[in-house]
Protein backbone atom coordinates (compact mmCIF):
# COMPACT_ATOMS: atom_id res chain seq x y z
CA UNK A 1 0.00 0.00 0.00
CA UNK A 2 1.54 3.17 -0.85
CA UNK A 3 0.55 6.61 0.63
CA UNK A 4 1.79 9.07 -1.32
CA UNK A 5 -0.21 11.36 -3.55
CA UNK A 6 -3.80 11.11 -0.96
CA UNK A 7 -5.91 14.07 0.41
CA UNK A 8 -7.32 11.49 2.57
CA UNK A 9 -5.75 9.31 4.91
CA UNK A 10 -6.62 5.36 5.96
CA UNK A 11 -9.00 5.64 8.72
CA UNK A 12 -9.39 2.46 11.06
CA UNK A 13 -12.78 0.55 10.92
CA UNK A 14 -14.06 -1.00 14.06
CA UNK A 15 -13.42 -4.05 15.47
CA UNK A 16 -16.80 -6.66 15.88
CA UNK A 17 -17.81 -6.44 19.59
CA UNK A 18 -17.56 -10.19 20.16
CA UNK A 19 -13.67 -10.61 17.77
CA UNK A 20 -10.76 -10.87 20.08
CA UNK A 21 -8.10 -9.08 17.61
CA UNK A 22 -4.17 -8.06 17.37
CA UNK A 23 -3.48 -4.09 17.25
CA UNK A 24 -0.09 -2.19 16.74
CA UNK A 25 0.47 1.23 17.08
CA UNK A 26 3.44 3.01 16.34
CA UNK A 27 4.39 6.86 17.52
CA UNK A 28 7.56 7.95 15.49
CA UNK A 29 8.54 10.78 17.55
CA UNK A 30 11.45 13.43 17.83
CA UNK A 31 13.42 11.83 21.08
CA UNK A 32 11.83 8.41 20.71
CA UNK A 33 9.90 5.63 18.47
CA UNK A 34 7.59 3.47 20.64
CA UNK A 35 5.53 0.35 19.21
CA UNK A 36 3.07 -1.34 21.51
CA UNK A 37 1.36 -4.65 20.49
CA UNK A 38 -1.74 -5.08 22.17
CA UNK A 39 -4.67 -7.74 22.17
CA UNK A 40 -8.20 -6.29 22.24
CA UNK A 41 -10.42 -9.00 24.64
CA UNK A 42 -14.27 -8.50 24.05
CA UNK A 43 -15.84 -7.84 27.99
CA UNK A 44 -19.17 -7.78 28.96
CA UNK A 45 -21.02 -3.99 28.79
CA UNK A 46 -20.92 -3.55 32.57
CA UNK A 47 -16.97 -4.25 32.58
CA UNK A 48 -16.51 -1.55 29.64
CA UNK A 49 -15.56 1.68 29.68
CA UNK A 50 -17.98 4.17 28.08
CA UNK A 51 -17.66 3.90 24.37
CA UNK A 52 -15.22 0.95 24.28
CA UNK A 53 -16.42 -2.43 23.37
CA UNK A 54 -12.79 -4.73 24.33
CA UNK A 55 -10.52 -4.69 26.99
CA UNK A 56 -7.12 -3.89 26.24
CA UNK A 57 -4.39 -6.34 27.09
CA UNK A 58 -0.69 -4.78 26.60
CA UNK A 59 1.61 -7.52 25.27
CA UNK A 60 4.43 -6.06 23.94
CA UNK A 61 6.08 -2.56 23.78
CA UNK A 62 9.21 -0.97 22.99
CA UNK A 63 11.13 2.45 23.22
CA UNK A 64 14.11 3.73 21.61
CA UNK A 65 15.72 6.76 20.94
CA UNK A 66 14.60 7.97 17.58
CA UNK A 67 16.27 8.53 14.55
CA UNK A 68 15.75 10.78 11.39
CA UNK A 69 13.15 13.00 12.73
CA UNK A 70 12.73 16.65 13.66
CA UNK A 71 9.75 18.52 14.95
CA UNK A 72 7.96 15.05 14.46
CA UNK A 73 8.62 15.18 10.55
CA UNK A 74 11.10 12.66 8.38
CA UNK A 75 13.74 14.32 7.89
CA UNK A 76 16.35 11.55 7.20
CA UNK A 77 14.65 8.30 5.44
CA UNK A 78 17.15 5.71 5.43
CA UNK A 79 17.81 6.72 9.29
CA UNK A 80 14.45 6.70 10.13
CA UNK A 81 13.47 3.74 8.57
CA UNK A 82 15.96 1.48 10.31
CA UNK A 83 14.86 2.87 13.81
CA UNK A 84 11.29 1.99 13.35
CA UNK A 85 12.34 -1.67 12.13
CA UNK A 86 14.10 -2.10 15.48
CA UNK A 87 11.02 -0.36 17.53
CA UNK A 88 8.43 -2.60 15.89
CA UNK A 89 11.34 -5.68 16.12
CA UNK A 90 11.95 -5.03 19.64
CA UNK A 91 7.81 -5.22 20.51
CA UNK A 92 7.45 -7.91 18.59
CA UNK A 93 9.82 -10.35 20.21
CA UNK A 94 7.81 -9.30 23.61
CA UNK A 95 4.83 -10.17 22.21
CA UNK A 96 5.92 -13.60 20.32
CA UNK A 97 3.75 -12.37 17.37
CA UNK A 98 4.38 -10.47 13.94
CA UNK A 99 2.79 -7.55 12.66
CA UNK A 100 1.35 -6.65 9.38
CA UNK A 101 -0.08 -3.14 10.17
CA UNK A 102 0.06 -0.48 12.54
CA UNK A 103 -1.89 2.52 13.57
CA UNK A 104 0.21 5.27 13.16
CA UNK A 105 -0.04 8.67 15.48
CA UNK A 106 0.63 12.23 13.70
CA UNK A 107 2.19 15.00 16.07
CA UNK A 108 3.86 17.03 12.91
CA UNK A 109 2.42 18.70 10.05
CA UNK A 110 0.78 21.38 11.96
CA UNK A 111 -2.30 19.60 13.11
CA UNK A 112 -5.05 22.03 12.18
CA UNK A 113 -8.56 21.81 13.46
CA UNK A 114 -11.51 23.18 11.25
CA UNK A 115 -15.38 23.51 12.13
CA UNK A 116 -17.34 22.11 8.88
CA UNK A 117 -20.75 22.68 8.37
CA UNK A 118 -22.66 19.81 5.82
CA UNK A 119 -26.10 20.19 4.87
CA UNK A 120 -28.15 17.45 2.27
CA UNK A 121 -31.34 16.33 1.06
CA UNK A 122 -32.45 13.06 2.63
CA UNK A 123 -33.87 10.73 -0.23
CA UNK A 124 -35.75 8.21 1.41
CA UNK A 125 -37.50 10.73 3.94
CA UNK A 126 -35.31 7.98 6.84
CA UNK A 127 -31.90 8.85 7.73
CA UNK A 128 -29.41 5.95 6.21
CA UNK A 129 -25.83 5.15 7.16
CA UNK A 130 -25.36 6.07 3.61
CA UNK A 131 -26.60 9.49 4.08
CA UNK A 132 -24.22 9.98 7.17
CA UNK A 133 -21.47 8.70 5.22
CA UNK A 134 -22.25 11.09 1.83
CA UNK A 135 -22.62 14.34 3.85
CA UNK A 136 -19.73 13.65 5.57
CA UNK A 137 -17.59 12.92 2.30
CA UNK A 138 -18.78 15.94 1.21
CA UNK A 139 -17.68 18.04 4.28
CA UNK A 140 -14.35 16.49 3.84
CA UNK A 141 -13.81 18.08 0.54
CA UNK A 142 -14.85 21.47 1.52
CA UNK A 143 -11.99 21.08 4.50
CA UNK A 144 -8.64 19.16 2.39
CA UNK A 145 -7.01 22.56 1.22
CA UNK A 146 -3.79 22.55 -1.02
CA UNK A 147 -1.37 20.33 0.19
CA UNK A 148 -3.20 19.46 3.04
CA UNK A 149 -4.13 15.76 4.02
CA UNK A 150 -6.94 14.79 5.95
CA UNK A 151 -6.36 12.63 9.51
CA UNK A 152 -10.45 13.01 10.93
CA UNK A 153 -13.78 13.73 9.71
CA UNK A 154 -15.88 13.59 13.41
CA UNK A 155 -19.07 14.85 13.50
CA UNK A 156 -19.76 16.94 16.36
CA UNK A 157 -23.45 17.43 16.09
CA UNK A 158 -26.26 16.54 13.64
CA UNK A 159 -29.18 18.62 12.55
CA UNK A 160 -32.94 17.60 10.89
CA UNK A 161 -34.59 19.94 9.28
CA UNK A 162 -32.92 22.54 11.29
CA UNK A 163 -33.17 21.19 14.48
CA UNK A 164 -29.57 20.84 16.67
CA UNK A 165 -28.32 18.74 19.11
CA UNK A 166 -28.84 15.31 17.72
CA UNK A 167 -26.79 12.48 18.30
CA UNK A 168 -27.49 9.92 16.45
CA UNK A 169 -29.63 10.43 13.44
CA UNK A 170 -29.94 7.13 11.57
CA UNK A 171 -33.28 5.65 11.21
CA UNK A 172 -34.71 9.08 12.09
CA UNK A 173 -36.99 11.01 9.63
CA UNK A 174 -36.50 14.16 8.34
CA UNK A 175 -36.49 16.79 4.66
CA UNK A 176 -32.93 17.92 5.21
CA UNK A 177 -29.79 16.32 7.11
CA UNK A 178 -27.05 18.46 8.67
CA UNK A 179 -24.06 17.50 10.64
CA UNK A 180 -21.05 19.68 12.43
CA UNK A 181 -18.23 17.82 11.55
CA UNK A 182 -14.23 18.31 13.33
CA UNK A 183 -12.01 17.89 10.58
CA UNK A 184 -8.51 17.47 11.72
CA UNK A 185 -5.75 18.02 8.59
CA UNK A 186 -1.87 18.14 8.77
CA UNK A 187 0.20 18.91 5.97
CA UNK A 188 0.66 16.37 3.00
CA UNK A 189 4.24 16.05 2.76
CA UNK A 190 4.92 15.12 6.20
CA UNK A 191 1.93 12.54 6.51
CA UNK A 192 3.13 10.89 3.04
CA UNK A 193 6.75 10.90 4.67
CA UNK A 194 5.47 9.20 8.16
CA UNK A 195 3.85 6.29 5.62
CA UNK A 196 6.38 5.51 3.16
CA UNK A 197 9.03 5.16 6.17
CA UNK A 198 6.15 2.57 7.32
CA UNK A 199 5.60 1.07 4.08
CA UNK A 200 9.74 0.53 3.40
CA UNK A 201 9.46 -1.49 6.63
CA UNK A 202 7.16 -3.59 4.89
CA UNK A 203 4.17 -2.61 6.89
CA UNK A 204 0.47 -1.49 6.41
CA UNK A 205 -0.66 1.58 7.70
CA UNK A 206 -3.84 0.64 9.06
CA UNK A 207 -4.81 4.29 9.93
CA UNK A 208 -3.11 7.61 10.83
CA UNK A 209 -4.47 9.58 13.86
CA UNK A 210 -3.97 13.01 15.50
CA UNK A 211 -1.64 12.36 18.18
CA UNK A 212 -3.41 14.70 20.52
CA UNK A 213 -6.42 13.29 19.53
CA UNK A 214 -5.22 9.30 21.03
CA UNK A 215 -4.46 10.62 23.69
CA UNK A 216 -7.28 12.10 24.47
CA UNK A 217 -8.85 9.15 24.68
CA UNK A 218 -6.50 7.45 26.56
CA UNK A 219 -6.12 9.88 29.47
CA UNK A 220 -9.52 11.39 29.53
CA UNK A 221 -12.44 10.35 32.06
CA UNK A 222 -15.77 9.76 30.60
CA UNK A 223 -16.85 12.99 32.68
CA UNK A 224 -13.84 15.20 31.95
CA UNK A 225 -14.67 14.53 27.71
CA UNK A 226 -18.80 15.38 28.48
CA UNK A 227 -17.84 18.00 30.78
CA UNK A 228 -15.09 19.54 28.34
CA UNK A 229 -11.38 19.27 28.95
CA UNK A 230 -8.57 20.39 26.71
CA UNK A 231 -5.35 18.00 26.27
CA UNK A 232 -1.97 19.05 25.71
CA UNK A 233 0.30 16.74 24.49
CA UNK A 234 3.99 18.12 25.25
CA UNK A 235 6.02 16.07 23.06
CA UNK A 236 9.87 16.37 22.27
CA UNK A 237 9.41 18.29 19.10
CA UNK A 238 5.83 19.28 18.96
CA UNK A 239 3.28 20.51 21.57
CA UNK A 240 -0.45 19.91 20.15
CA UNK A 241 -3.65 20.03 21.34
CA UNK A 242 -7.27 18.38 21.67
CA UNK A 243 -10.29 19.75 23.25
CA UNK A 244 -12.96 17.49 24.34
CA UNK A 245 -17.02 18.67 24.70
CA UNK A 246 -20.12 16.45 25.13
CA UNK A 247 -18.09 13.48 24.84
CA UNK A 248 -16.62 14.36 21.80
CA UNK A 249 -13.41 15.50 19.98
CA UNK A 250 -13.92 19.16 18.84
CA UNK A 251 -11.06 20.91 18.01
CA UNK A 252 -7.51 20.12 17.51
CA UNK A 253 -3.80 22.56 17.13
CA UNK A 254 -0.32 22.62 17.37
CA UNK A 255 2.92 24.42 17.09
CA UNK A 256 6.30 23.17 16.56
CA UNK A 257 8.24 23.75 19.92
CA UNK A 258 8.63 21.17 22.86
CA UNK A 259 11.11 19.32 25.20
CA UNK A 260 13.70 19.87 22.76
CA UNK A 261 13.83 23.14 22.57
CA UNK A 262 14.84 23.01 26.37
CA UNK A 263 17.46 20.62 25.83
CA UNK A 264 19.09 22.80 23.11
CA UNK A 265 18.43 25.89 25.55
CA UNK A 266 20.75 24.16 28.25
CA UNK A 267 23.42 22.81 26.04
CA UNK A 268 23.71 27.01 24.47
CA UNK A 269 23.30 28.52 28.11
CA UNK A 270 25.33 25.97 29.87
CA UNK A 271 27.82 25.72 27.07
CA UNK A 272 27.90 21.91 27.25
CA UNK A 273 26.71 19.13 24.52
CA UNK A 274 23.25 17.89 24.10
CA UNK A 275 24.00 14.71 25.86
CA UNK A 276 25.18 16.13 28.52
CA UNK A 277 22.00 19.29 28.24
CA UNK A 278 19.61 16.85 28.00
CA UNK A 279 20.80 14.55 31.25
CA UNK A 280 20.63 17.14 33.12
CA UNK A 281 17.41 17.90 32.24
CA UNK A 282 15.92 14.84 33.08
CA UNK A 283 17.59 14.76 36.36
CA UNK A 284 17.44 18.18 37.94
CA UNK A 285 15.23 19.45 35.73
CA UNK A 286 12.42 21.62 36.93
CA UNK A 287 10.31 25.18 36.32
CA UNK A 288 10.57 25.80 40.30
CA UNK A 289 13.06 28.32 41.73
CA UNK A 290 14.09 28.58 45.48
CA UNK A 291 15.55 29.97 47.88
CA UNK A 292 18.36 27.35 48.58
CA UNK A 293 18.67 26.79 44.43
CA UNK A 294 21.00 29.34 44.15
CA UNK A 295 23.47 28.23 46.79
CA UNK A 296 23.26 24.78 44.95
CA UNK A 297 25.88 24.43 42.54
CA UNK A 298 26.72 20.97 40.16
CA UNK A 299 29.39 20.65 37.50
CA UNK A 300 28.90 20.65 33.99
CA UNK A 301 31.37 19.11 31.15
CA UNK A 302 32.95 21.44 28.35
CA UNK A 303 31.33 20.64 24.91
CA UNK A 304 34.24 19.18 22.67
CA UNK A 305 36.79 16.53 23.40
CA UNK A 306 39.46 18.59 24.96
CA UNK A 307 40.29 16.58 27.99
CA UNK A 308 41.79 20.12 29.27
CA UNK A 309 38.87 22.36 28.77
CA UNK A 310 37.48 22.64 32.86
CA UNK A 311 33.76 22.43 33.18
CA UNK A 312 31.85 24.85 34.63
CA UNK A 313 30.22 25.03 38.31
CA UNK A 314 26.63 26.26 37.41
CA UNK A 315 23.88 26.74 40.49
CA UNK A 316 20.48 24.75 40.36
CA UNK A 317 18.42 28.46 39.94
CA UNK A 318 20.37 28.29 36.79
CA UNK A 319 19.46 25.67 35.47
CA UNK A 320 15.65 26.27 36.65
CA UNK A 321 15.70 29.54 35.16
CA UNK A 322 16.67 28.25 31.73
CA UNK A 323 13.63 25.30 31.78
CA UNK A 324 10.88 28.03 33.03
CA UNK A 325 11.60 30.80 30.17
CA UNK A 326 11.27 28.01 27.92
CA UNK A 327 8.11 26.40 29.67
CA UNK A 328 6.59 29.59 30.01
CA UNK A 329 6.63 30.28 26.51
CA UNK A 330 5.07 26.85 25.52
CA UNK A 331 2.38 27.54 28.11
CA UNK A 332 1.58 30.85 26.71
CA UNK A 333 1.08 29.73 23.37
CA UNK A 334 -1.35 26.95 24.75
CA UNK A 335 -2.75 29.46 26.18
CA UNK A 336 -3.78 31.40 22.96
CA UNK A 337 -4.93 28.29 21.31
CA UNK A 338 -7.20 27.37 23.75
CA UNK A 339 -8.15 30.99 23.88
CA UNK A 340 -8.61 30.49 19.69
CA UNK A 341 -10.55 27.86 20.19
CA UNK A 342 -13.80 26.49 21.66
CA UNK A 343 -12.44 25.63 24.82
CA UNK A 344 -12.83 29.45 25.72
CA UNK A 345 -16.41 29.43 26.08
CA UNK A 346 -15.55 27.17 29.15
CA UNK A 347 -13.33 29.12 31.24
CA UNK A 348 -13.01 26.40 34.23
CA UNK A 349 -12.73 23.35 32.16
CA UNK A 350 -9.88 21.12 32.60
CA UNK A 351 -6.39 20.58 31.30
CA UNK A 352 -4.77 17.65 30.95
CA UNK A 353 -1.11 17.39 30.37
CA UNK A 354 0.76 14.00 28.61
CA UNK A 355 3.67 13.32 26.29
CA UNK A 356 7.48 13.57 28.20
CA UNK A 357 7.94 16.99 28.95
CA UNK A 358 5.29 17.80 30.90
CA UNK A 359 7.31 15.44 33.65
CA UNK A 360 9.30 18.50 34.37
CA UNK A 361 9.09 18.84 38.00
CA UNK A 362 6.92 21.70 38.72
CA UNK A 363 4.91 22.10 35.45
CA UNK A 364 1.40 21.23 37.05
CA UNK A 365 1.80 24.13 38.95
CA UNK A 366 3.15 26.71 36.03
CA UNK A 367 0.55 25.23 33.73
CA UNK A 368 -2.11 25.95 36.50
CA UNK A 369 -0.73 29.77 36.65
CA UNK A 370 -0.38 30.29 33.50
CA UNK A 371 -3.54 28.74 31.71
CA UNK A 372 -5.17 29.99 34.68
CA UNK A 373 -7.81 26.36 34.79
CA UNK A 374 -7.47 23.17 36.72
CA UNK A 375 -4.68 21.33 35.57
CA UNK A 376 -3.22 17.08 36.17
CA UNK A 377 -0.98 14.98 34.70
CA UNK A 378 -2.47 12.45 32.55
CA UNK A 379 -2.27 8.59 32.42
CA UNK A 380 -3.00 6.05 30.72
CA UNK A 381 -6.31 4.26 31.40
CA UNK A 382 -8.40 1.45 30.58
CA UNK A 383 -5.45 -0.84 30.02
CA UNK A 384 -4.84 -4.07 31.39
CA UNK A 385 -1.20 -5.72 32.43
CA UNK A 386 0.74 -2.54 31.95
CA UNK A 387 4.29 -2.81 33.04
CA UNK A 388 5.18 0.33 35.40
CA UNK A 389 7.70 2.17 32.91
CA UNK A 390 4.62 2.16 30.34
CA UNK A 391 2.43 4.23 32.93
CA UNK A 392 4.02 7.35 32.89
CA UNK A 393 2.10 10.70 30.84
CA UNK A 394 5.06 10.02 28.20
CA UNK A 395 3.01 6.75 27.05
CA UNK A 396 -0.19 8.18 27.00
Amino acid sequence: MTGLDRSQTPKTRPVPQKRTALVASLDIGTSKIACMIARLKPCPGNEALRGRSHAVELIGYSQIQSRGVKAGAVVDLAACEQAVRQAVAVAERMAKVRVESVLLSVSAGRLQGQLIEAAAEIRDGAVTEADVSRITSTGMRHATGYGRTVLHALPVGYALDGVKGIRDPRGMVARRFGVDMNVVTADATVANNLMLVVERCHLNVEAMAASPYVAGLSVLTDDEADIGAAVVEMGAGTTTIAIYSGGRFVHASGFAIGGQHITMDMARGLSACIADAERIKTLYGTVLTGGSDARELMSVPAAGDNERDVPQIVSRATIANIVRQRAEEIFEMVRDRLADSPFAAEPKARVVLSGGASQLTGTLELATQILGRPVRIGRPLGFGRLPNEAKSSSFA
